[in-house]
């Protein structure tokens, strides 16, 4: 396991490049993002003596929460912010970003890049809405106003380009289709906020939900009055949920029990990985699109951890 110390910040999230196999975008926050600067690291994994070396480093003045490679230009990112603001930078080019986006009122707590139009962007924040943008554009090109408290994340679905997800601290998922002014599905998903959701890389109907209430669920949006499948097993609120981009039933987990887990809905004994080596709140989890197996981690204790896990290669 290589591990990278992101010192005076705390981990929220990163995302493997969808470009290069051995890039790590990580965003962080000072004082846990309550106030204080903000921090972009891209590294590089697998060079230097210790495994991961800094690319660069891109500092903010406010945190970070959120972060997406562009799936069209393999040098730039977008990050989201505390203070409401949406940071485009290019990895190329100076320490400033080339593009400053400030509409939401509050906290964005996510930002999505989409994986098949490759030219927009969407964004959740805790002013209740939704907007969808293009990198050159000065503007949002639509704004949602739909869920009744914070929105915590957003997904593209990997299918449609004009369909995304939406989780909120209302309860609720929803799924949108850009055509269309309001929601076109929501699904009263758990009985407490909704922190994190993400569709299936291989089923296009099945999204995956992480909740307060300890458990990640998975539904059929064809069937949408139960889950298909309810994983409980975190300890405490579940921050993050990723699909396998390699296999159609593998999820990973990342809570606020300081664990990231790894799922196999197919299996009789679904969690089949347990990973508890940090010790403070894990907010980021993502698998590496390249390197079959590998997954990496951030969270609270200004760790980055990187790992390959063989129960992911054997499956």
């Amino acid at each position: 396991m290589f591990k990278f110390r992101t010192e005076g910040y705390n981990g929220y999230s990163l995302q493997w490049s969808p470009f290069f196999e051995n890039k790590l975008a990580v965003a962080g926050s000072a004082n846990y993002g309550l106030v204080g600067n903000g921090r972009l690291y891209i590294l590089g994994v697998g060079v230097g003596p210790n495994g991961v070396a800094v690319e660069r480093v891109f500092d903010t003045q406010d945190g970070l929460f959120d972060v997406a490679w562009s799936e069209a230009n393999e040098n730039q990112l977008v990050t989201a912010s505390g203070d409401g603001s949406l940071k485009l930078w290019d990895t190329t080019l100076a320490d400033f970003p080339i593009q400053n986006w400030h509409e939401h009122q509050r906290e964005v707590f996510s930002v999505d890049w989409n994986l098949i139009s490759k030219d927009m962007f969407v964004t959740g924040s805790w002013d209740h809405t939704i907007k969808i943008w293009r990198p050159e554009m000065p503007r949002s090109l639509q704004t949602w106003t739909e869920h009744t408290h914070c929105v915590y994340s957003t997904a593209w679905s990997p299918y449609n380009p004009s369909m995304f997800a939406s989780a909120s601290g209302d309860q609720t998922v929803k799924i949108w289709d850009i055509k269309s002014p309001r929601s076109v599905q929501t699904i009263h998903a758990h009985t407490n906020e909704i922190l994190s959701v993400d569709w299936n890389k291989y089923q296009d109907n099945t999204i995956v939900t992480g909740s307060v209430d300890h458990t990640i669920k998975v539904w059929d949006l064809r069937r949408p009055d139960r889950e298909v499948v309810c994983l409980p097993g975190h300890e405490y609120a579940v921050r993050r949920v990723k699909c396998s981009p390699h296999k159609g039933n593998i999820i990973a987990s990342a809570s606020y029990d300081m664990s990231v887990r790894v799922w196999d809905m197919a299996a009789p004994v679904p969690m089949v990985e347990l990973h508890d080596a940090h010790t403070e709140f894990v907010l980021g989890v993502d698998f590496n699109l390249y390197v079959e197996g590998q997954i990496a981690t951030c969270a609270w204790d200004e760790n980055v951890h990187i790992m390959t896990l063989p129960s992911l290669l054997r499956r």
